[in-house]
């Protein structure tokens, strides 16, 4: 009989946890979106997944 893999039970429960979490987050700026200022909500959730700093240049015109 094989024995258990914890480890890798672990990294699935580890994936699961910060799936929920990044979910959680997508649908709060979601909520925060809808509320006011549609718009600049989802431009502001999109600068950080960009990341390379192409659009730092006009939003710090601002």
């Amino acid at each position: 009989m094989a024995t258990p893999n914890y480890g890798y039970e672990k990294r699935q429960r580890e994936l699961a946890k910060k799936q929920k979490k990044e979910e959680k987050l997508r649908n709060k700026a979601e909520r925060k979106s809808h509320g006011d200022g549609g718009a600049d909500e989802q431009d502001a959730s999109q600068r950080p997944e960009a990341g390379d700093g192409s659009d730092s240049g006009p939003s710090s015109a601002n």
